[in-house]
């Protein structure tokens, strides 16, 4: 059911959600819904902590994340610099979080960036230029904006791409 839930309509809520009451409304009630899983403490399980889980095992590994961690405030907006479509750069056509427009990640908005990258890998542009023109979300190394620019071309990048399901 989880995996129903983020889709192009959230996507698109999480891309419109500064202009749109309704984006806003629909974005947290995606975010709040259950997924029926109950964690140990018996706390249960929302769409929100299976984004933070996948955001923290997919782009925080290096950061010590334990397996099964939610990614915080402090996780988010230490990696959301290191995404890039396609190529290296920090333009805001590569960078992910200028394309995005998320200047300041803090404790209101990581929650959403982390929302984005997922909702955008699984149904967004992402997942299309995967389909379509073979570009990746790449995560390169922990420092780039301070990096020269020979660093950024030489730094090690990995790629992110979730599996594609045929339609």
């Amino acid at each position: 059911m989880a995996q129903h839930l983020i889709d192009r309509a959230f996507y698109d809520a999480i891309c419109n959600f500064e202009l749109s009451e309704e984006a806003q409304e629909y974005y947290y009630k995606v975010m709040d819904t259950e997924t029926g899983k109950t964690w140990k403490d018996g706390h249960k399980e929302t769409i929100r902590d299976k984004i933070l889980r996948v955001y923290a095992m997919l782009f925080c590994d290096d950061l010590g994340a334990e397996a099964g961690m939610i990614a915080g405030p402090d996780e988010v907006e230490a990696t959301a610099d290191r995404l890039y479509i396609g190529s290296m750069g920090l333009d805001p056509q590569h960078w992910y979080r200028m394309q995005h427009h998320f200047p300041i990640i803090d404790e209101d908005n990581y929650d959403r960036f982390a929302a984005l990258v997922i909702a955008d890998l699984n149904a967004g542009s992402l997942r299309e230029a995967v389909l379509n023109d073979g570009d990746m979300l790449l995560v390169g190394d922990v420092d780039p904006l301070h990096m020269t620019s020979e660093q950024r071309q030489n730094q090690q990048l990995r790629a992110i791409a979730l599996p594609v399901e045929e339609e």
